[in-house]
């Protein structure tokens, strides 16, 4: 048999084998939640209008800074107050323009069996984006490679709970900064058939972003079908930039939704007060979100914050501290009270390595991202060292944590009520119910069964290795990519991504070949 026959006589077997395996381990992406529980509302109807009259007064009277020529001329023609790069909006001016913005969207991936619904009771969970280093499938601490952000990709792809790949989990620094927007949306797309991220990291790489959605989903579906979201951040307090808006503006073009996102460290670019500070977030959000509106009216937009506190011990970021959760509680009161969709962070630790502070702070921060009603709950996976790295350990544990979430926020199940009343009869007292027929019906949905907790007696796990957290999910996570199976993209349209992104990477000069120039 001559080495050609033998090889694809494996590949074949590889393949059969890998689909059998993915036909029985790999679980479908939940659909999206829609939450079932009670919200937690600190505020009430005066304190909401006091945050809201404070804000617009900041807008009046103290301004925010628009550092972009096409915006400061938007705002001039609207009829804004404009001095330099300063712009100050009556609030009446702010109301009008966020009315036009949509309460509530759909999601269109493409496969779509994994469309996810958006606002109002209906969230997404997304994996954190943004780690200039990982912690690998050995837990080691280095650079990452575009290879691993599509291993991260995979297992966005085949992790039910999460219903994004979001784009670029990690950077990839084998790959010129200049071309990585290119490389970052192609493995979102190519790796798995769930909604993504667009990258945002200036007007013109936004724009390429732009070029290969409607490459893949046709320009003309996404002027009415939103395929991916763009986070636009603020630089807080109270400035956004040109490269920001240059991006906000390249979506809004294709009407394709933005996260307007002020970057609030508590203490150091806000008050060192909690509910002054949110006066100050809920101004940057709007300014933000009517600004969308003045540049493509009706397109849709989502109310976004990333919320850290500092140390004023060291000046660090902290994560799952009690005034984040507040915050959360309040700003989704305020997302509401606009009626404007919102996005918070989720599963934040600032932990070196997984360990027991990681879980701390994540239970902390996702437990009231649930109970504040949020939308679209980035930094789902992966996210740990103040998002210096994001960890393959963590990332697998934290989407089962969102599937436990998942399973919480939509509250009590009823549709078995009447058959589980039987069954107390039936047992009566001092049986068990482990082989009734209504345990045996509903045993795998009744308690979730977290698949990386280890809750046998201290004998089986010592039995079983002794293995602790971070070694199951390293285990599971290998375990994931040796059954991953691509879904595959449209032939004519690979070629066309490719060559597309062939074609840029010509056109877009390198930092190398800026210096060669010089």
């Amino acid at each position: 048999m001559s080495t050609t026959t033998k090889t694809t006589t494996r590949r074949r077997g590889g393949r059969s084998s890998l689909r059998d395996l993915r036909s029985k381990n790999v679980e479908q992406m939940l659909p999206g939640l829609k939450r079932g529980l009670p919200l937690m509302e600190p505020l009430d109807e005066d304190q909401i209008k006091k945050i809201d009259h404070e804000s617009m007064r900041v807008l009046e009277e103290v301004g925010v800074m628009f550092r972009d020529p096409i915006a400061l001329e938007q705002w001039r023609e609207a009829g804004a107050q404009v001095d330099g790069e300063l712009v100050r909006i009556d609030r009446g001016m702010i109301r009008e323009l966020i009315a036009s913005i949509p309460s509530k969207l759909t999601y269109h991936a493409r496969n779509p069996q994994n469309n996810v619904d958006l606002g109002g009771k209906q969230s997404i969970f997304v994996p954190m984006t943004g780690a200039p280093f990982m912690r690998d499938l050995e837990d080691k601490r280095r650079l990452p490679t575009l290879n691993d952000l599509a291993d991260f990709h995979k297992l966005a792809h085949m992790l039910p709970a999460l219903h994004s790949t979001a784009h670029h989990i990690v950077e990839p620094m084998d790959h010129a900064v200049s071309h990585r927007h290119l490389r970052i949306t192609y493995s979102s797309m190519k790796h798995s058939d769930k909604t993504f991220m667009g990258m945002t990291s200036s007007g013109k790489n936004a724009e390429d972003v732009m070029r290969m959605c409607a490459i893949l989903f046709g320009e003309e579906f996404m002027q009415t079908h939103p395929v991916t979201t763009g986070n636009i951040n603020g630089n807080s307090p109270l400035v956004w930039d040109e490269t920001m808006l240059g991006a906000m503006r390249a979506f809004a073009k294709y009407n394709q939704p933005v996260l307007c996102s002020p970057f609030v460290l508590g203490g150091a670019n806000t008050p060192a007060s909690v509910v002054p500070a949110v006066v100050q977030l809920n101004a940057e959000a709007l300014s933000g979100l009517a600004y969308t509106q003045l540049v493509r009216k009706g397109t849709p937009a989502i109310y976004g914050h990333y919320l850290s506190s500092v140390s004023m011990a060291s000046g660090s970021p902290m994560a799952g501290t009690p005034e984040i959760s507040l915050m959360n509680f309040m700003i989704g009161q305020m997302a509401r009270h606009y009626d404007v969709p919102w996005r918070s962070s989720n599963n934040l630790g600032g932990a070196k390595t997984f360990d027991a502070q990681a879980g701390y702070e994540s239970a902390m921060t996702m437990n009231a991202v649930l109970m504040s009603g949020a939308n679209y709950i980035w930094h789902s996976a992966g996210w740990n060292e103040a998002g210096m790295h994001c960890s393959m350990a963590k990332f697998v544990v934290d989407a089962d944590m969102c599937a436990m979430g998942y399973r919480m926020a939509e509250g009590p199940r009823w549709d078995d009520f009447e058959e589980g009343i039987a069954a107390i009869r039936d047992v009566g007292p001092a049986g068990h119910y482990l082989g009734h027929a209504h345990t045996m019906a509903n045993f795998q949905r009744a308690f979730y069964m977290p698949k990386l907790f280890d809750n046998n007696s201290i004998e089986q796990w010592q039995a079983d290795g002794s293995k602790e957290i971070t070694e199951r999910a390293l285990i599971y996570a290998k375990k994931l990519l040796n059954e991953y199976q691509e879904p595959k993209l449209d032939d004519a349209k690979n070629d066309e991504l490719l060559d597309f992104i062939a074609r840029r990477e010509r056109e877009i000069p390198t930092a190398d070949a800026l210096n060669e120039t010089h």
